[in-house]
């Protein structure tokens, strides 16, 4: 009797995304073999609270792992390494004795901590920290949910102070249960996940108490601060014990950072922008650490092994795909998302509207958590397909925005842009976006960059990969879209972009 055949030598990567989980096996030429997704609930308590059950996460994560690796043909030999890459700042606390989390995450996007976050400003403001952090006081980040979480439920500060609490952003989360959970499970993070929380010093890559305490969290419920590319373990915990037992879980990144590495971003000035629920550019400043004088954030883009960190530049905008599926869910102008484009293209401009949706505020390079979303620009003459195309443009005007910043900060101009996830498949946004940039957008073949930069980095701590020059090797272009807009409307239409920006601005009294 012969065996079935199985996968070949692999590397599987876990994406915890804001919207879904998903694991992606990769060969060693960087293709996809197995693909398994399941979506998670949104919670949503309040206006501008969003919320994960981050048990519901870790159930579906050893679900679609199971699956992945079903559909690769794909046994425990066959997967040399796990990378984990998650949605980034989402934060969650759990009980270090029953593994329980002790509330629900508190996601990225929620605005909950906008009032703590002023009064930790104090006289300095919003920059208080920035020296350090390379980060703004903004509710973005996990620090002040941490505090938040402490000090607004019941009896959580006395059991983090008593050592019974344990806290992470998601890959935290998933390494720990993965590695075993509270039968000896890894409670570590990586560098470029530690570096969006608000309390870790760029310079030296080290927790800072004095931050930590400023801010009210106890350092005791911080995780050990790693590469992104190193063994934190073996797979041990839940059902993926029997399935992955004994293979290395060797990589973490935030998902903007990943998607940097997956884009092969290695050489100073390279930049990338993933299109997602939000937006993020990142450009690649390597080992030097240029602090943004133009509202753009200053981060860890990674840290392989023993090796210096690189950093990056990074511009994040919080609604471009959501806005999509706000115009399908909560207005029923589309039935799907893929139909936005249609639409959008059967008017030849936006019909004088601008969409602005800062519906959480406006994150890179404004940091205005007082602003909201608004349409500027109705006239009788608007249609849905007018608003479509304001829907997709705003997408663009926004990543222009953050553009100008970088090439601000950095004194180098956009050669290019690597782009990736979902919105990369509308040619219309993608063309919109060379024309308002100037500047050529090129999409690799393997556009799920962000599981491919996880994979990446957990093979090359395995040794599945030899070096940078191996994944550089891998990349392949797909599409290209070039410029193709008169200058003068494109600076005109930056100007009536930039007037709407304007008026969102103050609308939340405090």
């Amino acid at each position: 009797m012969t065996e079935a055949p199985t996968a070949g030598p692999c590397i599987a990567a876990i994406d915890q995304g804001t919207t879904s989980s998903r694991c992606i096996i990769f060969d060693h030429g960087g293709r996809i073999v197995a693909v398994d997704q399941k979506e998670h609930e949104q919670i949503f308590p309040r206006p501008g609270w969003v919320e994960h059950d981050a048990a519901e996460i870790w159930t579906n994560i050893q679900e679609v792992v199971v699956g992945a690796m079903a559909k690769a043909g794909a046994v425990r030999d066959d997967i040399r390494a796990v990378g984990i890459t998650n949605q980034r700042e989402t934060t969650v606390l759990w009980d270090r004795h029953t593994g329980e989390p002790v509330h629900n995450a508190i996601v990225w996007q929620d605005t909950r901590t906008d009032a703590l976050c002023r009064e930790l400003g104090g006289e300095i403001g919003q920059d208080r920290f920035r020296r350090e952090t390379g980060l703004p006081l903004a509710a973005y980040f996990a620090g002040p949910k941490i505090t938040w979480l402490l000090d607004n439920v019941d009896g959580l500060r006395e059991r983090a102070e008593a050592g019974d609490l344990m806290f992470g952003t998601m890959d935290s989360w998933v390494i720990w249960n993965l590695t075993g959970g509270v039968g000896g499970g890894a409670h570590v993070t990586d560098v470029t996940n530690a570096s969006r929380t608000l309390m870790m010093n760029l310079s030296d890559l080290n927790w800072n108490e004095d931050i930590a305490a400023a801010i009210g969290v106890p350092t005791r419920l911080l995780p050990e601060i790693r590469s992104s590319s190193e063994i934190y373990g073996e797979v041990a915990g839940g059902a993926l014990g029997g399935v992955l037992g004994g293979v290395p879980v060797a990589a973490a990144l935030g998902d903007q950072q990943a998607a940097l590495f997956g884009q092969a971003c290695y050489d100073v000035g390279e930049a990338k922008s993933t299109y997602g629920t939000g937006t993020f550019m990142l450009m690649n400043t390597g080992e030097k650490l240029i602090h943004s004088e133009s509202g753009l954030l200053t981060t860890v883009g990674y840290r392989i092994g023993e090796d210096d960190p690189v950093y990056a530049l990074e511009g994040a905008i919080a609604v471009t795909g959501a806005l999509v599926q706000w115009l399908r869910d909560q207005m029923g102008l589309i039935g799907a998302a893929a139909e936005i484009e249609t639409l959008a293209a059967s008017v030849e401009d936006n019909g004088g509207a601008y969409f602005v949706p800062a519906f959480s505020g406006l994150f890179a390079p404004h940091w205005r958590s007082d602003a909201r979303g608004l349409i500027a620009g109705l006239t009788g003459y608007v249609t849905k397909a007018h608003i479509a195309r304001a829907v997709l443009e705003a997408t663009a005007w926004q990543t222009r925005e953050i553009a100008d910043a970088m090439a601000e900060d950095s004194g180098v101009e956009l050669a290019a842009l690597k782009v990736d996830g979902g919105m990369t498949a509308n040619n219309l946004l993608m063309q919109f976006l060379a024309d308002v940039l100037d500047a050529p957008v090129v999409r690799p073949v393997v556009a799920e960059t962000t599981c491919l930069g996880a994979a990446y980095a957990a093979g090359l701590a395995v040794g599945f990969w030899e070096g940078v020059d191996d994944l550089r090797a891998n990349w392949r272009r797909d599409a290209e879209w070039t410029p193709d807009m008169d200058p003068g409307a494109r600076e005109s239409e930056y100007r009536q972009w930039r007037k709407a920006v304007e008026r969102t601005m103050g609308w939340i009294e405090e």
